[in-house]
């Protein structure tokens, strides 16, 4: 078969990371950046200078570097998208000409909702439908950027859940992959690993709740303990029952945070609270230094809204997501409401549950269309 070919789509802290490691083990691999300027020095190089776990280092030669999204994915067997949620749907449409039949797109990952979304621009835009779309329900490393042609890795997940959709591609998704992430492990389906989002929970909360705080000291505190009082951490049980909530009403068992922190960290307590000040992992880790972060940027508008609209189709009570939706918009002067990832960009509009179940399972609804409406 040869060797896979690669396209990353994203050159921050985790593409650049993501791209050098699939290199470093000899697969071929093609780095996309939207900014020409962002990749600048690694075309000149043609290549990521990596920093691994060990402290070795790896200077990860590229196939090729480019801002051109046909030049990034001609050829390439997967194509991981490695950008904030808040691209996917420029990436969707510029992706969609360019992509052939069985070409597997991933998200990594897809927040809430997000492989449904792409998968509804992709079809609205005629691309077919034996491209194959997944999503992860978190991000596989821990990186970060360290020079304009450098990257760390400092940590790797054991195990990161991924759903294709439909459910019915996942194996063919792990089974391409498998060789070079093999801490990829099936998920049932993409409802799964949408909902299990706790940055959804964690999040926005946190940053709005200490938002005086953020702005005063420039996140000069511990934002998991200190940022976490009895209070603030009632508001996460709150929005975690929600969470749990709409997830339960389309079939889906996700874990509440008490199991997830146990689970992620082994951190036990009665409550929330107790939980996260028992957390050794969280000790350390700064609050964000300003309020224009990714955790309002992006988990607001695509986990919290597509959260909200999900629990407003199926009848279930999502007040405290409301509250701080409402919160963010007041804060940034923006409507997240609007600019948000809802029900009808999943293409789940007026769908019932067994309609939504059978569409994450099979790729068509009752009517043995796929939703969306094609442009």
């Amino acid at each position: 078969m040869g060797k896979r070919r690669y396209a990353v789509l994203g050159a921050g802290h985790g593409g650049k990371a993501v791209a050098a490691d699939l290199a470093a083990r000899g697969l071929a691999v093609s780095l996309y950046s939207r900014s020409p300027e962002d990749i600048f020095e690694i075309g000149l190089r043609r290549a990521v200078e990596l920093e691994l776990e060990d402290g070795s280092i790896s200077d990860s030669r590229l196939d090729a570097v480019t801002s051109d999204i046909p030049e990034a994915v001609d050829g390439a067997d997967v194509v991981m998208v490695v950008l904030p949620a808040s691209a996917h749907r420029d990436i969707a449409r510029l992706c969609a000409p360019a992509l052939r039949p069985g070409q597997i797109v991933i998200l990594n990952p897809g927040r809430t909702g997000g492989a449904l979304e792409f998968r509804r621009i992709l079809t609205q835009m005629g691309c077919s439908d034996e491209v194959l779309v997944a999503e992860t329900a978190t991000f596989l490393l821990s990186s970060r950027s360290t020079g304009p042609a450098q990257a760390v890795i400092s940590r790797r997940k054991n195990a990161v859940p991924l759903a294709a959709l439909p459910a019915a591609d996942t194996r063919r998704v792990l089974d391409t992959v498998h060789d070079a992430i093999p801490q990829f492990i099936p998920a049932p389906n993409v409802l799964h690993t949408s909902l299990d989002n706790m940055g959804a929970v964690f999040h926005p909360a946190l940053t709005l709740l200490n938002a005086s705080w953020i702005e005063r000291t420039m996140g000069d505190f511990e934002f998991y303990i200190d940022g976490v009082t009895r209070s603030t951490a009632r508001v996460l049980e709150a929005l975690d029952r929600e969470r749990v909530g709409v997830a339960s009403a389309l079939g889906v068992r996700v874990r509440p945070a008490l199991v997830w922190l146990k689970d992620a960290y082994s951190a036990e307590g009665e409550t929330v609270y107790e939980a996260m000040q028992a957390n050794t992992g969280y000790q350390g880790i700064k609050a964000p230094r300003t309020l224009r972060h990714r955790y309002l940027l992006e988990d607001v508008p695509f986990s919290l809204v597509p959260l909200a609209s999900l629990g407003a189709q199926l009848g279930v009570d999502t007040g405290a997501a409301e509250a701080m939706i409402r919160l963010a918009c007041l804060v940034h002067d923006t409507d997240y409401f609007r600019r948000g990832r809802n029900v009808e960009d999943m293409g789940l509009k007026g769908l019932g549950v067994d309609e939504i179940r059978q569409y994450v399972t099979t790729g068509t609804s009752a009517s043995g269309q796929v939703p969306g409406d094609v442009l």
